[in-house]
């Protein structure tokens, strides 16, 4: 009986010990991510703005922290544009972060189509954002789009504050309304985050903030 004890605490010992060793090792992974998204975006500014363009990554990193505690997908939502809008490649993602967290990058990521003006691909690549919200997306990658998302809104919303629909300039489609399709069309593909047994706050200060921007 005593054998079969001791055996039981060591055991649980073990186990302890390795889901320690786990939580370490996430920590570790977004820890790397942060650093990785500040190098890579380093001198870099938003759209039309001076803000430095680190402070979009990280504000949807912590919306997404409140959302989930997978680190992983954590990792993903700083890393977010890092395809997109620096010299950052899928093998260099999948290397130091893994296949899972590349996939939820790729997830939130547009097809640029290469040489292509970026204003006559705009409603193509907004189109296929959609279709994947609204078909094979899962979970994560419903949550690290609406982080992304949500963060674009909050700063659209502060600089109309500021300078009023003259905002819409600085972007390839300049149409206030197309916007207005395609931020709405993304909430009707991410209302399954939100429900009277699982509230979103995200999701819900998403929905009012559509109505702030476009009335």
């Amino acid at each position: 009986m005593p054998i079969m004890m001791d055996y039981q605490i060591n055991n649980a010992f073990l186990t302890e010990l390795q889901e320690e060793d786990e939580k370490l090792r996430a920590w570790d992974k977004l820890n790397a991510a942060i650093k990785f998204a500040v190098e890579k975006h380093a001198f870099m500014t938003r759209k039309g703005a001076q803000t430095p363009y680190i402070v979009h990554p990280l504000e949807a990193l912590a919306i997404a922290a409140g959302m989930t505690e997978d680190k992983e997908v954590l990792a993903a939502a700083v890393l977010h544009d890092v395809l997109e809008e620096t010299d950052a490649t899928e093998e260099e993602i999948k290397k130091k972060f893994g296949e899972r967290v590349l996939e939820l990058v790729l997830s939130d990521s547009e097809d640029k189509r290469g040489d292509e003006p970026a204003a006559e691909t705009w409603q193509i690549r907004k189109q296929e954002t959609i279709d994947f919200l609204m078909g094979g997306a899962d979970r994560d990658a419903k949550i690290i789009a609406l982080a992304d998302k949500l963060a674009n809104l909050r700063s659209i919303w502060a600089d109309q504050a500021k300078i009023g629909d003259a905002l819409w300039e600085r972007f390839n489609m300049k149409d206030k309304e197309m916007h207005r399709w395609y931020y709405s069309a993304v909430a009707d593909a991410l209302a399954d985050l939100d429900s009277t047994e699982r509230p979103c706050p995200a999701y819900r200060e998403y929905v009012e903030l559509i109505a702030k921007v476009f009335g």
